[in-house]
């Protein structure tokens, strides 16, 4: 089962879909199921690319889990200015979508994932490390450092337009210097220390646009924490945006189990425990 939604957020109307678990199990509150929201990324929507997060979402619900995508003001089919707002708001967007998860009965306030793709497995971070209710992320091909990356993929005459001008043009979107501004002001890479739940990487060596070189310098940086875990998957020859069906495949079910398993653990802590 899948509803479409609108959430709220300083004026925004932001397009929704939340999808329900279809696993069987209980559906009236009395048992509490994890919940994930997709965060896409730069000038993307909640259906990705090759409608990836689609079916991440409906594969991810069909094991059992609450799955909340949503578009990011200015992008797919929400309001508002996408280059007027900047990474600020996509952090505090992704907090409205984190209330409405937490506001459902169903929902495991233990269990609650963040999944960001790209730009999006930055704003994951920075919204995970401002809200504690984040308790998992899983963070496919993340963007490291929000303005370079940007910048690089935007190229640099698009940046200096945009300065110059006041504006300027990347595929239909326009980009102002507010929004160059707001990626200066977030470093993932330093703020990662700072959260403390469990983290998955994902990431393909083909990857055109943010080199697989992160993840593995974000796991190290995840290492040096007290507490919390951080696994890594490096899938052979997948691109950016996993566009074949065997890279799609490959990256939800990794997520999957990787999420499963946490689960598995915490049921065993938890009957050891008692």
């Amino acid at each position: 089962m899948e509803k479409q939604l609108t959430l709220r957020h300083n004026g925004l109307e932001l397009a929704a879909t939340l999808h329900y678990p279809t696993d069987g199990g209980s559906r009236d509150g009395s048992e509490k199921k994890q919940a994930i929201v997709i965060c896409h990324g730069f000038i993307g929507s909640r259906v990705g690319v090759d409608r990836l997060f689609v079916k991440t979402a409906r594969a991810l619900a069909a094991q059992g889990s609450y799955v909340l995508r949503f578009d990011y003001g200015g992008c797919g089919e929400s309001g508002g200015d996408y280059g007027a707002l900047g990474f600020d708001s996509m952090v505090d967007q992704t907090r409205t979508a984190i209330d409405y998860v937490a506001d459902m009965e169903c929902v495991d306030l233990r269990r609650i994932v963040l999944l960001g793709h790209s730009l999006g497995g930055a704003v994951a971070i920075m919204t995970a490390v401002k809200d504690r209710r984040a308790k998992r992320l899983v963070l496919w091909s993340p963007v490291a450092y929000p303005f370079n990356d940007i910048v690089r993929i935007v190229g640099r005459s698009s940046y200096d337009e945009a300065v110059t001008t006041g504006s300027s043009d990347h595929q239909g979107y326009t980009l102002q210097p507010v929004f160059f501004d707001s990626l200066l002001q977030h470093q993932p890479f330093q703020a990662a220390t700072k959260f403390g739940g469990e983290v998955l990487l994902v990431h393909g060596t083909s990857d055109e646009l943010i080199p697989v070189d992160y993840s593995f310098l974000y796991q190290k940086v995840f290492w040096t924490r007290s507490e919390g875990l951080c696994d890594k998957e490096i899938i052979f020859q997948a691109n950016h945006t996993y566009s074949s069906r065997t890279h799609q495949e490959e990256a939800i079910r990794v997520t999957s189990e990787w999420l499963g398993g946490l689960d598995k653990k915490q049921e065993e802590w938890h009957h050891w425990s008692i």
